[in-house]
């Protein structure tokens, strides 16, 4: 039988150690002698990321399941790039024929490293210098030429004491450690603007491909894609071939020696093109108002991996995605599986591919698929165990309508916990949870920290704002110079009509975001009276300090399209940061900050909260050592959690049984 009692007083098995345990999630696959191998991240040891392997076997369990996969590399290695901050593909490996090296970038050097996969015992050993400043010398997006002893990829450089001195290039980094000595043996092959990813060989080693960009554009604004002839591994005179004119490129592959597949947005969605050499003109390959490619936040996201047999792997979808093979006569035919949402990571090798996937009620798990039959099978599963079914929300996709109109798109998750109902006359508290980015977009997947709230009796409400991507370049391009306008708007919009249609307690309603998602948070509660209370984290508050040197370089010109020209719109800058609108704050809050965080330094947090002290809203300030742009600690993510949901009863009228209470100031 269901006790009924106040929402957000629920008792649940899910804890804060779980949701923090649930990041120890899969990342960037890839073959390597035809295994499989993977990034994994561990939570309990500090947020380290390692390399996880699975030998090649034709036998599996009656659960699809292979043998156990083995880590490759203990502590203190830890697979991560620093590149643009945000990081991207830390690995390479040749994925076909002998045993090879296998080459990572550490995170606490940020050098790369070689590791002998079939040497027992052998020890990683630096492939590249030692940067004049420390850990400025950086590489992502890396893959092992296939005759050549190199690994090629894009390099980027700290040259000087501001976050903005920065160079990068495409370069060959030789393999015998030679370079580690010598830096002058790392060859520039590319150098053609400020940004740089998608470096591609030709399947014949005479081109190569890649991607750039100058500010003041993102990767989502404009991208050109380039290629340039390739003799006796140098690299010539690039050539622009595709993109520019307000088309961002975001990926390209080679699908024969003259033959690039790429995606690109001329018609306002990202789809797919295909180009002949030298000469031929782009055609389009699957037409849709469908979006097969993102914004580039990581380098090195794949959304398309051609395949042996001529046919295209493809991540596709609107608001949603999903696994399809596009054949030669332009059929995208969808594979079998239970998964609802596809990352844009995957990796091929003849006509496999391997993809981490997840749904509503499956975590993210790293699968093979066989796209002749289009089965897949499970290579990686989530952790058995990790919650109950029955404590999971049951989510629905929503829209929204915006005052001008338009849609404006949501997941919604009800409390939902099979021992608890809540009182009849009064519907539940809600939290709008606010993605990042803004340029990004948050899917509706399995997601233990949203159960953490939901079994407790607390709904939430995840919004797609203008800005978001996944509904074309329209959408989100409804953000440009409406930062904290449009997104606050359509975040209020959707807290409302739940609260109108009875779904939500209007008197008991709270936003919480991280990053982008902390300004809109922040945003919102010096200028909207919607919300009883917010939960900031990591957030950026003065636009003007953002703008002048605050942030890191591959940010630092992106409030151009989100706010307006500096310095000519100055006065929107001040007059729109939160910092500059502390005497307006209308609920309280609770603010929590990684304290090595350079991309939302913790001097903006802390300006902020220099002119609210005193002002007589309740607030209370959470600083991590160790931390970054975003929490992976163990301990962190639990503090915060539990920080968070005493927060939330103290200002939405709840007592939440299993947590400290936090104190809060004036």
């Amino acid at each position: 039988m269901t006790q009924v009692a106040p929402y957000g007083t629920w008792a649940s098995p899910i804890t804060a150690t779980d949701v923090a345990g649930e990041d120890a999630r899969p990342g960037w696959p890839g073959w390597v002698s035809g295994d499989l191998w993977w990034t994994e991240s561990r939570p309990n040891e500090g947020g380290r990321v390692t390399l996880m392997r699975r030998r090649a076997s034709p036998a599996a369990d009656p659960a699809g399941a292979e043998a156990a996969a083995e880590e490759m590399l203990p502590a203190p290695w830890y697979v991560r790039s620093r590149v643009i901050e945000y990081g991207g593909h830390p690995w390479a490996a040749r994925p076909a024929g002998p045993a090879a090296p296998v080459v990572f970038a550490n995170w606490a050097d940020q050098r790369l490293y070689r590791l002998e996969p079939g040497v027992p015992g052998s020890e990683p050993r630096s492939i590249s210098p030692v940067p004049e400043i420390s850990a400025g010398m950086r590489f992502a997006d890396l893959f092992i030429h296939p005759e050549l002893d190199e690994v090629w990829c894009v390099r980027e450089t700290r040259t000087g004491p501001q976050s903005t001195d920065v160079s990068r290039d495409i370069v060959a980094v030789p393999l015998d450690g030679s370079a580690a000595e010598d830096p002058r043996l790392i060859r520039v092959l590319a150098a053609s603007h400020h940004f740089l990813c998608c470096p591609r060989l030709s399947p014949d080693g005479e081109r190569l491909s890649w991607i750039g960009w100058n500010h003041p554009s993102m990767p989502w604004d404009e991208t050109v894609l380039c290629v340039a002839e390739v003799t006796a591994g140098e690299a010539g005179p690039e050539k622009v071939v595709a993109g520019g004119g307000r088309q961002a490129i975001v990926q390209a592959e080679w699908a024969g020696p003259r033959t690039l597949v790429y995606v690109n947005d001329p018609d306002g969605w990202w789809n797919l093109y295909r180009l002949e050499l030298p000469s031929g003109e782009p055609e389009a390959l699957c037409p849709r108002e469908e979006e097969f490619g993102g914004a580039i936040w990581q380098l090195g996201q794949r959304w398309l991996a051609p395949l042996a047999d001529g046919t295209i792997a493809v991540v596709h979808g609107r608001g949603a995605s999903r696994l399809s093979v596009l054949g030669s006569d332009g059929v995208l035919r969808a594979v079998n599986s239970p998964y609802t949402e596809w990352a844009s990571r995957l990796a091929a090798s003849g006509t496999e591919v391997a993809a981490v996937a997840a749904s509503p009620q499956r975590a993210h798990e790293v699968v093979r698929v066989d796209a002749v039959s289009r089965e897949t099978r499970v290579v990686r599963p989530a952790p058995a165990g990790a919650a109950d079914p029955a404590y999971l929300p049951e989510p629905q996709t929503r829209a929204f309508r915006a005052a001008d109109g338009l849609d404006i798109h949501a997941n919604l998750y009800p409390p939902r916990n099979p021992a608890f109902t809540g009182p009849p006359d009064r519907p539940p508290p809600y939290v709008v949870f606010v993605h990042g980015g803004p340029t990004s977009h948050v899917p509706m997947v399995y997601d233990l920290e949203i159960s953490y709230f939901t079994s407790r009796g607390i709904g939430v409400a995840e919004v797609n704002y203008g800005g978001s991507t996944g509904y074309g370049r329209a959408y989100r391009e409804r953000l440009v110079h409406n930062w904290g306008l449009v997104d606050t708007a359509d975040c209020a919009e959707v807290a409302r009509a739940l609260a109108a249609e009875g779904t939500a307690d209007g008197s008991r309603l709270a936003i919480r975001g991280g990053s982008a998602g902390g300004w809109t948070t922040a945003c919102s509660i010096v200028t909207d009276g919607t919300y009883q209370g917010g939960v900031i984290y990591y957030p950026i508050l003065d636009l003007t300090g953002w703008r002048t040197g605050e942030t890191h370089d591959f940010e630092s010109q992106y409030l151009e399209s989100l706010v307006g020209p500096w310095p000519q719109a100055r006065a929107v800058y001040h007059d729109r940061s939160p910092v500059n609108r502390a005497d307006h704050l209308r609920a309280p809050f609770l603010l929590l900050q990684g304290l090595e965080d350079v991309i939302c330094p913790p001097l903006q947090a802390e300006r902020f909260l220099d002119r609210v002290t005193g002002g007589g809203i309740p607030h209370a300030y959470l600083a991590f050592e160790g931390e970054q742009h975003g929490f992976r600690r163990a301990g962190t993510i639990v503090a915060a959690l539990e920080a968070e949901l005493s927060f939330l009863g103290q200002v939405l009228g709840f007592e939440p049984p299993d947590v400290p209470r936090l104190r809060l100031v004036m």
